[in-house]
């Protein structure tokens, strides 16, 4: 299904509010001024509030289970607006509140 690409400045949340930032954008490939996030980093999670029974289990990182089928970047996949992601450690998904609204893929 086609989604809008990804970029590094998008805005990713974990479940719990918590600020997913792009670890390693490609370089080489650019949208709207910035580049573009692959499949292949993870996102890292600051600022995760979540906590069980008292005790603190924030958000880490963040994996990607799916991206672009047809578009790549340096040989690995693109992320899109609909693509998912975990956690971890605690397993939650993360959701794509902004990204760039010019270029999509599929």
């Amino acid at each position: 299904m086609p989604g809008f690409v990804l970029h590094a400045n998008a805005t990713v949340l974990c479940q719990h509010g918590g600020q997913a930032q792009a670890t390693a954008p490609n370089p080489r490939v650019m949208v709207g001024g910035q580049p573009v996030v692959t499949q292949s980093a993870p996102h890292a999670v600051a600022g995760c509030p979540w906590n069980v029974a008292g005790a603190p289990v924030p958000c880490i990182t963040a994996t990607w289970l799916t991206a672009a089928t047809r578009v790549l970047a340096g040989g690995v996949p693109v992320l899109l607006q609909d693509s998912q992601a975990i956690c971890a450690p605690n397993g939650t998904p993360v959701t794509i509140a902004v990204t760039q609204t010019r270029v999509s893929a599929t």
